[in-house]
């Protein structure tokens, strides 16, 4: 082997049978593939067509009835969900992310109901359910609003249960 070859043309005349690792060279790094266009990619249309979307945003939407009925909030999105889910397969796992929302945020209610009634000498507590309430009328919107629009939304503050 002649002195003064440097690792690299080790490599290239074969005396290496591995190139060493601990060497960067990008020039040897392959180069990523062309971008095609720079416009973000367009969210896929909803499966199902346009009657199961609307079951979708009616799964959503209908937790307002609990303004209504008590525990109407989980009770509308059951009976949707358990009805059309054998149609609409779809419509399974969003029906579950939907209960789950809505059990959770009925216990969350609970215990800040709770701790405004152990706190209420304090004015924070008293505020919690308040801004819980207001909190939760925002997201199921923006859940019904998304899926309109065909795309998922995931709720938070959720206990997975379902």
């Amino acid at each position: 082997m002649p002195a003064g070859l440097t690792q690299e043309r080790k490599f290239r005349n074969g005396t290496f049978a591995v190139w060493p690792r601990s060497c960067y060279l990008p020039h040897r790094m392959e180069t990523p593939p062309p971008i095609i266009n720079d416009q973000p990619p367009v969210p896929a249309p909803a499966p199902g067509g346009k009657e199961e979307r609307q079951w979708i945003v009616a799964l959503h939407a209908s937790a307002l009835i609990g303004f209504i009925i008590p525990v109407g909030n989980i009770i509308a999105p059951l009976v949707i969900w358990l009805l059309k889910k054998p149609e609409f397969p779809t419509l399974d796992p969003i029906g579950r992310a939907v209960l789950n929302f809505q059990i959770s945020w009925t216990i969350w209610m609970i215990v800040s109901i709770v701790i405004a009634a152990v706190g209420s000498c304090l004015i924070v507590p008293i505020f919690l359910p308040i801004g819980l309430w207001i909190a939760w009328l925002v997201f199921v919107i923006l859940g019904s609003v998304k899926a309109s629009n065909g795309e998922d939304y995931k709720y938070p503050l959720t206990i997975k249960m379902l």
